[in-house]
Order: C-alpha cells, then sequence, then structure tokens
C-alpha cells in the first residue's frame, strides 16, 4: 500500500505563562492507504495536537508548529497557504471531534451543517446537496433522514450526534478521517456500535483513519498499526498485532497490564502505572517515563533513547533496557 499521510519530526509547542510546553516533540508516524492507524496514550501525552496539527488547526498565538513536516500525497501541508489548507479540509482530510456537542453549531440545522462542505467542495446544488445529506445521514443509521435534515443538534442522542460527525467527515469522500476519540461520552453498547459502523464504511469507502484514542480495547479490534505517545514522543511503534503480543517499551507493558482481562482470575489485581505523567515545562535530559519506571537504570536520568529495532518488522521502542524488558515473564501477554 502507497504512504498517503506522512509525519517527519513535527514539533508543536504552546506558550504559557509557565513556560514553553512542546506537546509534540519531533514526533514521526505515516498512514498508508486504506489501513487504520491509532495513536495511544494519556490524557496530555500531545495525540490530539498531533492530530490538529495535521490539519493546522492548532490555536495560534499560543500555539505554534515550529518544525517538521507533514506530507499528505506528497505535499507538504506545513507549507501551503491557509486557502490551500481550507480546499483540504474535509475534501482530502477530514476530522471527527472529540465531543459532538462542541463541534456542532447548535444554531444551524444538521441539514445546512452537512450541506455546507457538499456545495463549497463538490460544487453541488442546493437541492443536490440535501438529497445527498440524506443518503449520508441513512448511511449512518439515522431513522427518517429527510426529516431529521431539518432538526437541530440539541434534538439528538449522544450517539446519534457521534454518528452525525462520521456523516459530516465522511461527505465529501475524503482520503483520510482523523477520529479524536470519537466514542469517549458514550457508554459501551453504542461506543460498539459507532466502531463497528466506521470500520465498515471505512473498509466500505476505502478511506484511511487515524483513530485517537486511550482505550486499548478500540486499538485491538480495530487498528492495523499502533503507535504509543508520552510526553509528546513515540515511543513505541509496530503492527497491533505484535505490539500486544510482545510490548517491548515499559510504558506500553504499564498500560496493557492496567486493563482487566476476561483470562485472569477474578480476584486479580489490577497493576496500574505508579506516578503522574510529567510536567512538560520541566523535562529533564533523560527519558520522561524513567521516574515511573520499573526498568530504570542511571543511564536513563541522563540520555533520552531514540526508536530501535524491538522485534518484527517496523516494530521500534525507545528505551535503554529493552532486552530486559524483553525477558520480563509479563512482556509476553497473550
Amino acid at each position: 500500500m502507497a504512504t498517503l499521510l506522512e509525519v517527519r519530526n513535527l514539533t508543536t509547542e504552546f506558550v504559557t505563562s509557565g513556560g514553553v510546553v512542546r506537546a509534540v516533540d519531533g514526533v514521526s508516524w505515516d498512514v498508508r492507504e486504506g489501513e487504520t492507524v491509532a495513536l495511544v496514550g494519556e490524557s496530555g501525552c500531545g495525540k490530539s495536537v498531533s492530530a490538529l496539527s495535521v490539519m493546522r488547526l492548532v490555536a495560534a498565538p499560543a500555539g505554534r508548529i515550529v518544525g517538521g513536516q507533514v506530507l499528505f500525497k506528497g505535499r507538504d501541508l506545513l507549507a501551503l497557504s491557509e486557502e490551500e489548507m481550507r480546499r483540504i479540509r474535509g475534501r482530502e482530510i477530514a476530522m471527527i471531534f472529540q465531543e459532538p456537542m462542541t463541534s456542532l453549531n447548535p444554531v444551524l440545522t444538521i441539514g445546512r451543517q452537512l450541506t455546507e462542505g457538499l456545495e463549497i467542495h463538490l460544487g453541488m446544488t442546493p437541492p443536490e446537496a440535501r438529497a445527498r445529506a440524506a443518503l449520508l445521514l441513512g448511511m449512518v443509521g439515522i431513522p427518517d433522514p429527510a426529516r431529521r435534515l431539518g432538526q437541530y443538534p440539541h434534538q439528538f442522542s449522544g450517539g446519534m450526534r457521534q454518528r452525525m460527525m462520521i456523516a459530516m467527515a465522511l461527505a465529501c469522500e475524503p482520503s483520510l478521517v482523523l477520529a479524536d476519540e470519537p466514542t469517549t461520552a458514550l457508554d459501551v453498547t453504542i461506543q460498539a456500535q459507532i466502531l463497528e459502523l466506521m470500520k465498515d464504511l471505512s473498509r466500505r469507502l476505502g478511506v484511511a483513519m487515524l483513530i485517537i484514542t486511550h482505550n486499548l480495547g478500540v486499538v485491538a479490534r480495530y487498528a492495523d498499526r499502533v503507535n504509543v505517545m508520552y510526553a509528546g514522543r513515540i515511543v513505541e511503534r509496530g503492527s497491533a498485532r505484535e505490539l500486544y503480543a510482545e510490548p517491548r517499551h515499559p510504558y506500553t507493558l504499564g498500560l496493557l497490564k492496567s486493563v482487566p482481562r476476561l483470562d485472569e482470575p477474578r480476584r486479580a489485581r489490577l497493576d496500574p502505572i505508579e506516578g503522574q505523567p510529567p510536567d512538560l515545562t520541566q523535562l529533564g535530559a533523560g527519558c520522561a517515563f524513567e521516574p515511573r519506571c520499573g526498568f530504570r537504570v542511571e543511564r536513563c536520568t541522563a540520555d533520552r533513547p531514540e526508536l530501535r529495532p524491538a522485534g518484527g518488522e517496523g516494530h521500534v521502542a525507545a528505551c535503554w533496557e529493552l532486552g530486559r524488558v524483553a525477558r520480563t515473564p509479563a512482556a509476553r501477554v497473550q
């Protein structure tokens, strides 16, 4: 498969009263045509800012993209004019935001919010756009779509609003959809429906997807490849199958051990990751995970490890103690 999106050494900072926060610190990852890639990590690790940087939606003046490249179909999005970028947003790259009630306009009908992009990007007439909007609502499982087009976001449930966001993202048939925690505010049964819907539509329409989440169950079921983020950096990358079977970074291992498993005894206790995520304005020269890591050695406090081969093809991790992690019985978690 050809590479659709390639992020190279992306760096995004925010200027705050407490100092400069490097929310994304030299991150590189890619998405191939038709595949589903996951960005995983705790809140505040830089997942959402990575996606917003790709879309060039980082809020200025506090936020700024200070380095790197974002190559989409060979074009560097960071070098485009704002007008050129507007033509790509929604048309070629779409984004499903984290909370639909804050992303949908409360004073515009659902129909208008769906048809606007169709008229601007595809040049449809209002009647054509309205017919296409009704078709999209039906595609994502909303009943009586023609009547629903005249209603407002507050007249729909959380799950139905999320379906609308998916319909809006797919309206102009983009090549890539960035889904930022698309099921955060939903109960588990609706989460499963939404994720199955997204995967089915992705498969049928040939759309590549980047799923941003902290839910490892979602990743295991839907992702082809996984990037694990911590403190603004990628600390492990690999296929979903290999990363779950043989995690090589202590942080990935900790994430997997803190998730309930059906094959464990009912009285088995979860093993949480001790400590708190680091203050990004006070990072030292060494590994950001070192204060919370059970494998740390003296070198970890002084030198920051880079990604290096950790297993099968494409499996890399940033840790000085890869061998020790690999020899740990818990590092084989299948």
